[in-house]
């Protein structure tokens, strides 16, 4: 793997020696810093290796004195202001890599919305499925270990099917040298090691590493989950990993802020996923992008540890940067109830000098106003995540829609609410189901969130109590949530409803089939619905028939945020060694001719040029989430290599001139055929292509190939009304140039056939300005050539990244 590096190396020096205007010298001018020594963030300290649990050996890597004395440093140089920050900012900022007295100065004052940060983050987690390019990557960067601690989770290749061990062991097969090769590479460079069967990337981050006050970044978009500690945990692409792993500060635009003030305490069937499901539906699927969501009151006092995750994991649903919660007694109640105690003890002391919450005098670009005492159980849905309505007028809605009034399977789990306390809530209704005589009307399937929930559930009876009422018990791993699914329930193509207590219902997401619709809702009020198998059915109301022919109406569910007697670690093969340390020596597995496995080559840098006589290889219509562009699912066996899993780029993708789905004119033979096939002749052709989207273009998901499939079909330039953060960035760091519409009315003046040309896109980038956009031919024949005007969020640091063919050609050739 060493020669594998050196060749990448070798082969982007000499592709950025004919690259115009790039050096790899360290100055302010290139776009390269030199990355960090093996050494954590100036404030953190090495984990110690003779602690009994990940858990404690983690809790070390954080110096809250270092993080005041940072902000004070940032503040004399006025950079901040102390006594006005949000609390996201007081973490984010300490996190700024700029120490020295000229590069402080240089910062200026930090702007919302304009200034670029450069940040050290404090560790990197990563699953399974996005770690092997990650990893790919990272093997290519020249370093001998990571510079911050990583983590690898097996969450995302364990398909739900026949049962929990039973579709681990199945996975282990399936996926064998997908995992062999995780863990050699885990093992190579010094990364923590969950096993297949150990749980959820955001469970396991929320029970042993997430850290108040500290900053992580993680390859998921659900990564935020950690803010329910009172972590800024943001989700990235593979490529943001490397920078963090390589000890390249890590770039991010200063987010703007929404205060959401909390008051009240939620009661009877109201619970956590109630209050982002209403928010889901106040601010839609983008309002929240290029924000981090705040909360803040005294309601925040009245939520669990893992109730307050609930929340943050699905910031990512209103395309939120993060969601970050103050820290408060409940936090401290779990981290001690997880093995830290000492860091509870130093995270109260540092919330005491008001370092985890937010200054009094701090202001909010926009606040929200939640009573947590009027809370209303909610369903969302189906479709997208922010078609929120109250349970109470859910009934209407079935009925107004046409939808047939069935439930086929409810399903409770994901990363999203598979805690203790949701298990314990969804439990007191079964046991009253049971004791009543009300049988179960619809399939019912509980995905614990790691092996410590099910250890413990299965101490304390909740399993065998949830297995007695005829629910399936899936593995510790992501399973339908993600698609992972092999559904036998439904005939293919059969219209049907499901409810979950998922995040994410995008058409076709978790089943394959386009026809299921996905509704979100609380565990709760999942578990109460699978009792009728109606989606008419409101349990805060309505009553249910017995066996015996009675009627019955469930009180309100009733559980615990922690477990009594403690958490049951489970077992403990599922875990990494506490000895992280790097073995330099050990070997990367990679199976010769592996078709899930390939080696990358650099993406060659971009001469400066317009990018002229470009076909569209899609103008895509509506919703174009990640999931359109690189579906996952059946796909995922295929993350490690590239070339095969372009096969399903933009599958999903509605052409906007026909409205069939996966199916554009390939404009070389005038045939209609498939999008990747169409992508693939065009770069057999050497014809340029670009991409068309609609608004919140690339929502959804962490994936970055959604990013590197393009880039490897031959695609230089994405052009859309609006870009979702993560995927924006993720087409930047991939050497894609993405543009929006200044008038997004323009999109709709793009006809089919046309041919595009920038005008003055390389001067553009550089001076800030806007890119014209020649649009010649097409719509019959007719039209007279015209252009349209383009914008984009490009950084100083962000166009090397684009001249370089990526930001990972830049890494490489630093540590060359």
């Amino acid at each position: 793997m060493l020669h594998a590096a050196s060749a990448f190396a070798a082969a982007v020096r000499g592709r950025l020696t004919a690259a115009a205007r790039l050096t790899t010298a360290s100055t302010s001018s290139s776009g390269v810093v030199l990355p960090r020594t093996r050494t954590l963030a100036s404030h953190t300290a090495t984990p110690s290796t003779s602690s009994s649990s990940p858990a404690a050996a983690a809790a070390a890597v954080v110096n809250y004195s270092a993080l005041a004395a940072r902000l004070a440093d940032l503040d004399k140089h006025g950079a901040v202001r102390l006594g006005r920050l949000a609390l996201c900012e007081k973490i984010l900022y300490s996190h700024i890599a700029a120490t020295d007295p000229a590069s402080l100065d240089a910062l200026g004052p930090v702007v919302r919305g304009e200034t670029y940060l450069k940040l050290n983050p404090d560790r990197v987690a990563m699953q399974d499925a996005s770690a092997q390019m990650a990893l790919l990557q990272f093997m290519l960067a020249g370093r001998s270990t990571t510079a911050v601690p990583s983590s690898i989770h097996c969450d995302h290749l364990i398909a739900a099917h026949r049962g929990a061990q039973a579709d681990v062991d199945s996975a282990l097969v399936s996926s064998k040298e997908i995992f062999d090769f995780l863990e050699s590479a885990a093992a190579k460079y010094g990364i923590a090691f969950w096993k297949p069967g150990s749980g959820i990337i955001h469970q396991i981050v929320l029970e042993n590493y997430a850290t108040p006050g500290a900053l992580m970044l993680g390859t998921d978009s659900h990564t935020p989950n950690a803010g329910g500690l009172g972590m800024i945990a943001i989700g990235v692409g593979g490529a943001d990993a490397v920078d963090g792993m390589a000890g390249i500060p890590w770039e991010l635009k200063a987010p703007k802020v929404i205060g959401v003030r909390l008051t009240g305490k939620l009661s009877k069937w109201a619970a956590p996923k109630d209050v982002i499901l209403s928010l889901a539906g106040k601010l839609t699927v983008q309002g929240a992008t290029n924000h981090i969501i705040e909360y803040f009151g005294p309601g925040t006092e009245n939520l669990s540890c893992t109730g307050m995750a609930t929340i943050c994991n699905m910031g990512a649903e209103v395309g939120a940067t993060t969601s970050v919660f103050p820290f408060t007694a409940a936090m401290g109640h779990y981290l001690r109830s997880t093995g830290r105690s000492d860091l509870a003890a130093r995270a109260e002391a540092a919330a005491r000098e008001g370092l985890l919450s937010r200054d009094a005098q701090s202001e909010y670009d926009k606040v929200v106003e939640i009573d947590l005492d009027k809370v209303e159980p909610h369903i969302n849905g189906p479709f997208t995540p922010d078609a929120a309505t109250p349970i109470s007028k859910f009934k209407d809605l079935v009925k107004e829609k046409g939808w047939k009034d069935e439930v086929k399977v409810g399903l409770i789990g994901s990363c999203t609410n598979s805690s203790y306390e949701d298990m314990s809530r969804v439990v007191s209704i079964t046991r009253q189901a049971r004791e009543h005589g009300v049988e179960r009307k619809a399939e019912f399937l509980v995905t614990p969130g790691s092996e410590q929930i099910r250890a413990t559930m299965e101490r304390d009876g909740i399993m065998a109590d949830l297995e007695s009422s005829g629910a399936t018990i899936l593995a510790n791993a992501c399973g339908p949530c993600i698609g992972q699914w092999k559904r036998e329930d439904a005939a293919k193509g059969e219209e049907n409803s499901i409810l979950s207590s998922f995040n994410r219902n995008f058409k076709a997401r978790n089943d394959g089939s386009p026809n299921t619709m996905n509704f979100l809702a609380s565990p709760e009020i999942v578990t109460a619905l699978t009792y009728t198998g109606k989606l008419t059915f409101d349990p805060t109301r309505d009553s249910v028939t017995t066996k015996d022919g009675k009627e019955f109406r469930f009180s309100p569910p009733s559980g615990v945020s922690l477990p009594s007697a403690g958490f049951d670690g489970g077992r403990t093969e599922y875990k990494p060694e506490l000895n992280t340390e790097p073995s330099p020596s050990r070997e990367i597995v990679i199976p010769a001719g592996s078709q899930r496995l390939q080696l990358l080559t650099p993406f060659a840098p971009w001469d400066g040029r317009d990018f002229t006589d470009m076909r569209v290889l899609v103008k895509a219509k509506g919703k174009c989430t990640t999931d359109h562009i690189s579906a996952a699912g059946v796909w995922l066996k295929y993350k490690g290599h590239l070339e095969n899993i372009a096969n399903n780029t933009l599958i999903g993708a509605v052409n906007a001139y026909t409205g069939k789905t996966n199916s554009v004119t390939n404009e070389l033979t005038g045939q209609e055929d498939t999008i990747p096939n169409v992508a693939k002749h065009y770069k057999a052709n050497n014809v340029p292509w670009t991409v068309i989207g609609d608004w919140n273009y690339g929502e959804g998901s962490a994936r970055e190939h959604a990013a590197l499939q393009p880039r490897f079909l031959g695609c230089s330039l994405v052009i859309a009304r609006s870009f979702a953060r993560i995927h924006e960035t993720n087409l930047k760091k991939q050497g894609v140039v993405p543009l929006v519409f200044r008038d997004p009315a323009d999109y709709d003046r793009i006809p089919a056939g046309a041919r595009l040309s920038t005008i003055g896109l390389s001067e553009a980038l550089a001076s800030g300005g806007s890119v014209r956009l020649r649009v010649e031919g097409g719509g019959g024949g007719g039209e007279a050539p015209f252009e349209v005007e383009l914008a984009h969020t490009f950084s100083r640091d962000q166009v090397a990244w684009v001249r370089a063919g990526s930001a990972l050609n830049l890494v490489a050739a630093a540590n060359a």
